[in-house]
Parts: C-alpha cells; structure tokens; sequence
C-alpha cells in the first residue's frame, strides 16, 4: 500500500486477503464487532490484512507458522487460536506441521501452552474431519 491508499481501499485490500486465509471465521470475527468496536474490526481488516499480512516478505502459511507460535506463546488466545489454525490449514500447512510447530513451542512458551494450543487444534481437526494425526 501506498502513502495515498485510502481507508476504503486498504480495508478492501484486507479484506480480499482476510477472506482468502480466514474465509468466514475471520468474516465472523469481523462481524461480531460491529455492534460494540466497528472501528476495532476495521483496523483488524485494514491494517492487519490490508498492510501487514499482505506484505510480500512471508508467504501466507509462514505468516501463520509465526501467528500460531506467537499466540501460544502469550497464552489465552484460543478463541484466535481456534481462527489461525484454520487458516493456517487454509493455506497449505498440513496438520501434522501445524502439531510439530505446537510441540516446537513447548520448548520456548512452555508446556501448558503448548497443550492449550493444541487442544485447540484437536477441537479445529475434529470440526474439520482431520482426526487422527498421524
């Protein structure tokens, strides 16, 4: 994006990339704002998806290898969580990358993270058909 991008055009932006990593959970996201922080859902969509994750130095599934060790690591971010595992899985990592990046963090972020993270997962493969792991 450009110094003269406007508003509209970068939340159009995060949008298009919004919807092709998150499909309807980030929609859902979006939308669950709308009534209490609609300006807090813009920036998500604008800045988040429309300048930062649409930059060209990551490719989408490194994007969310880093997301996914990042919300482990803060710890109580399942519900995100939850949204970037799909998405993670929406861009090509497999399941059993996105376990092995899990159990990576363990070492960094700790034990009960890492089992909070992926218990998240399990509940993600479940919804999605993609238990078990092997």
């Amino acid at each position: 994006m450009s110094e003269t991008t406007t508003r509209e055009e970068r939340y159009e932006q995060g949008k298009t990339v919004l919807d092709a990593v998150d499909g309807a959970a980030g929609a859902n996201v979006i939308d669950s704002l709308q009534d209490i922080a609609p300006e807090l859902g813009h920036q998500i969509v604008a800045w988040g998806f429309g300048e930062i994750y649409s930059r060209p130095g990551l490719e989408p599934r490194d994007r969310q290898l880093v997301t996914l060790g990042m919300l482990t690591a803060l710890g109580g971010c399942e519900p995100q969580l939850d949204v970037h595992i799909n998405a993670a899985l929406n861009v090509g990592l497999t399941p059993q990358q996105i376990i092995e990046a899990l159990l990576h963090s363990a070492v960094y972020c700790g034990f009960p993270r890492a089992l909070n993270a992926t218990f998240t997962a399990k509940k993600v493969f479940a919804e999605r058909g993609l238990l078990p792991v092997t």
